[in-house]
């Protein structure tokens, strides 16, 4: 046989082989209407068929590149029939819910791209949250791992997207806005966040250009839905840093679900380790329910409820930091007296109901009340002595301060009240008709906030007090002596009663269609919000309106390479809420208009093989320019605003984010986003914002032990570059144009996991569990020391001012265990 006729027939072989292997994979969980997996389930394609198992789950193959039509049949389920069509090697996760009713056949039409790929959202597996370690694990912890969201502070749950500030983020649970305190001013205080990751079914997020149905502000959006039970279970998971409970009920007949998550966190572990000697007690603790009942098959009423006591009892009492040179080093010496003593008091409630009116429409009705009192008291009186440090290696008094070069004190007084009542009621709908879905809303809501602001400083170096940087009259002791009176540094009074009534509205509509042989999706809507804002002090009535129109189109060319295009943007508004009203002496100013910024977006996705294993690259580029700004200090996470309209800004970036199985069976993604935003205030020229955040880099990275299967490692890398920001919040943005150190972390985490769904026990101790796992975890593993403010001391002698970092936690070790049986 020669050879070209031994090449002809071993292609002649291969070539069916090599059409059967073209394929790709659905899989799934089918549930009912109750949230229930149904087992027996029959799945069957042209040529294949499967059943689901006793949780629901199937997985079926089916030839690539080609129109299949799969039936999925129940004998008490109605029937739905889906067309698909795949990728060779494509897997697409479809989960159906069959309705008890066998006269009407449904048909869909799955194209292989979710949909929340083309609307621009990132969708996060629950299951992630609460593996990936960090000092404030949850959604937060995980958001800053994505591109275009930052922090440089890892005890806080806040976070800037794309230039924007914390109060820039929409946040809904079960699609109601929740809010988080007015008053905290530093990350240890902030205790727990409202989303409780036990609870979570699903996470969606957005860094801009969203939809009209979403609220009106600048940044992004973070959508939870909370799951209702498929049937009883107690989950606990528990470590130094606290514990959490999680209890999930089905009634008998399944109408009723209830899930109840309890919480309490203990900061102690963290803020003792930092450098400040302190008596630090902390109780931060919350529970949270959800609660559904199915009256009909189109009647459903549900709550979601919360409550939150955070008590934060603060006694500082020594504190000593080395900067400086290695050639000239440093160290401030402080001694302390005095208490801090905040209490933060949360009730949420929210009742929900829906109802199907046919197979194309549905109506919802949510009203919902949020109760917060806040208080915050603190006296605290700082001596302190700023000296040079023995840098003789080899001398016995190495480190050690010997020469004082500045003395002085410094003492804070607080005495702030808080007391905030929000009520929403909001009745929407989704309509849907042939290839055509419409959604549309509006909404009341009435904001009544009682405030008192009571703050004051004052200093003094080598016993003389030193006048506020504002005063006309300098003051030059000991060398020139001073008769004028004598003035706190700081002093900020004010008390205000302020009600906001708003009214918004909006409508939207989606459609996904062809062009040629290529997928398109559309969507455009508009949003409406007006607002009247009452202050008693002022005793002023103001009234404003905006529109908000928004718009988003995506299409997913007919190419061998799987690629999705997106544009998407509009213009968007942020009516002021209470803390944008209140202006850096706490007196609030109504007339202060909505922020307004243009939005463009244009992104792309590329799913490809590598190793035989699906990776996805996300690449997105934006434009905001933003008018009207409400320029605003940040210290820490305190957000000061000069409640005016005076400035004008932008910002521009890329986001990159390529994620996947880099290890099989582990979904690990590593980000990189570039970041310029820059404010014009007054016309005085551009300068960098407070969030600008030029550069950032972040992994997460999910691995096992190969020979130990049991053991997981998951790691939480994040690098961003320095703020501007370290200056006193009274200076002048364009005198203290400094940055911050960048910010560098490192948290990695052990499981050892002895139960889960692929291995259970039918007897023995471990019978019980559905889960159970032991670990340890290292937060900052690299000891890096990190920066998130400065303390300013002068030195009488030489007139000059020293920025004194207050360094975040260093290397700390946990212990964590969870379990659910």
């Amino acid at each position: 046989m020669d050879r070209p006729n031994y090449t002809i027939r071993l292609l002649a072989f291969l070539f069916p082989i090599l059409c059967l292997a073209q394929t790709g994979t659905i899989k799934g969980v089918i549930l009912n209407e109750f949230n229930q997996p149904i087992d027996a389930v029959n799945i069957k394609s042209d040529n294949n068929g499967v059943q689901t198992n006793n949780n629901g789950f199937f997985e079926i193959k089916i030839p690539a590149n080609k129109n299949v039509k799969i039936i999925f049949s129940h004998v008490s389920h109605k029937n739905i029939i889906a067309t698909f069509n795949l990728k060779n090697g494509e897997t697409l996760e479809f989960n159906p819910v069959l309705k008890e009713n066998v006269e009407q056949i449904e048909t869909v039409v799955i194209s292989g791209r979710k949909r929340k790929d083309v609307e621009g959202i990132v969708n996060i597996d629950p299951a992630t949250l609460k593996k990936i370690p960090g000092a404030q694990a949850g959604i937060e912890n995980l958001l800053k791992t994505l591109p275009g969201v930052s922090s440089n502070n890892e005890l806080s749950t806040q976070y800037s997207v794309r230039g924007g500030n914390y109060d820039e983020n929409l946040i809904y649970v079960n699609g109601i806005e929740v809010y988080r305190p007015f008053l905290i001013r530093s990350g240890q205080q902030e205790g727990l966040s409202f989303v409780n990751s036990d609870l979570v079914q699903n996470v969606d997020f957005s860094a801009g250009g969203f939809q009209a149905k979403y609220g009106d502000k600048l940044s992004s959006v973070l959508d939870i839905t909370y799951r209702k039970p498929a049937d009883n279970t107690v989950a606990i998971d528990a470590s130094l840093l606290g514990a959490s409970v999680a209890l999930e009920n089905v009634s008998q007949d399944s109408k009723f679900t209830s899930i109840v998550g309890l919480r309490y966190r203990d900061n102690s572990l963290l803020v003792d380790a930092k450098e400040t000697e302190t008596n630090f007690n902390p109780t931060f603790a919350d529970v949270q329910s959800y609660l559904s009942y199915q009256f009909t098959d189109k009647l459903e009423v549900s709550f979601l409820g919360n409550a939150s006591l955070n008590k934060y009892n603060y006694i500082p009492l020594t504190r000593q930091t080395n900067f400086g040179t290695l050639d000239n080093p440093q160290a401030l010496i402080v001694q302390y007296q005095g208490q801090e003593k905040d209490r933060y008091q949360t009730l949420f409630g929210a009742l929900s109901a829906n109802y199907d009116v046919n197979d194309d429409l549905s109506l919802a009705l949510v009203t919902s009340t949020y109760h917060t009192t806040e208080e915050e008291y603190f006296d605290i009186l700082a001596q302190y002595a700023l000296g040079e440090v023995n840098s003789n290696i080899g001398d016995e008094n190495l480190g050690e301060v010997e020469f004082a070069e500045g003395i002085g004190s410094q003492l804070n007084h607080g005495r702030n009240d808080l007391d905030a009542l929000i009520t929403n009621i909001e009745a929407k709908g989704t309509y849907t008709k042939n290839e055509n879905e419409f959604k549309f809303s509006i909404k009341y809501t009435n904001e009544d906030i009682r405030d008192r602001l009571v703050e004051w400083e004052v200093i003094d170096s080598a016993g003389f007090s030193i006048n506020p940087p504002s005063s006309a009259a300098f003051n030059d002791q000991p060398y020139t002596p001073y008769e004028g009176p004598l003035e706190a540094y700081q002093n900020v009074r004010a008390q205000n009663n302020t009600t906001i009534s708003r009214l918004q509205a909006y409508v939207q509509w989606s459609k996904r269609s062809t062009i040629g042989e290529h997928d398109v999706w559309y969507n455009a809507g508009v949003r409406s919000h007006s607002w009247t804002v009452n202050d008693q002090g002022t005793n002023q009535d103001v009234s404003q309106s905006v529109f908000s129109p928004r718009a988003q189109f995506a299409i997913k060319p007919n190419w061998d390479k799987d690629m999705l295009f997106r544009i998407s943007g509009g213009l968007y508004y942020q009516p002021p809420f209470y803390r944008e009203l209140r202006d850096q002496n706490g007196v609030v100013q109504p007339n202060v208009k909505a922020q307004k910024s243009i939005h463009l977006v244009l992104g792309n996705d590329y799913s490809f093989k590598m190793w035989d294993r699906p990776f996805k690259l996300t690449s997105e580029a934006y434009y905001k320019k933003l008018t009207d700004v409400n320029p605003y200090t940040l210290e820490n996470v305190r957000i000061r605003y000069r409640a005016t309209n005076n400035a004008k800004a932008y910002a521009y970036g890329l986001d990159l984010r390529l994620n996947g199985e880099f290890v099989p069976g582990t979904e690990s993604w590593f980000s990189f986003g570039y970041l310029k935003t820059e404010e014009n205030i007054n016309d005085r020229g551009y300068i960098a914002r407070p969030t600008d955040q030029r550069l950032k880099f972040a992994a997460l990275f999910q691995d096992y032990v190969p020979n130990i299967p049991s053991m997981k490692m998951y790691l939480n890398l994040v690098y961003n570059t320095g703020l501007p920001g370290g200056s006193p919040s009274y200076a002048d943005p364009y005198v203290f144009q400094t940055r911050l150190p960048d910010y560098k972390r490192a948290d990695i985490g052990f499981q050892f996991v002895l139960v889960d769904k692929d291995k259970q026990f039918d007897s023995g101790w471990k019978k019980p569990f559905k889960d159970l796992s032991f670990g340890f975890e290292i937060f900052n593993v690299f000891n890096v020391q990190n920066s998130i403010t400065n303390t300013w001391v002068r030195d009488v002698y030489s007139k000059r001012q020293y920025a004194i970092p207050n360094y975040l936690t260093p290397r700390v070790f946990n212990v964590r265990t969870t379990m659910r049986f």
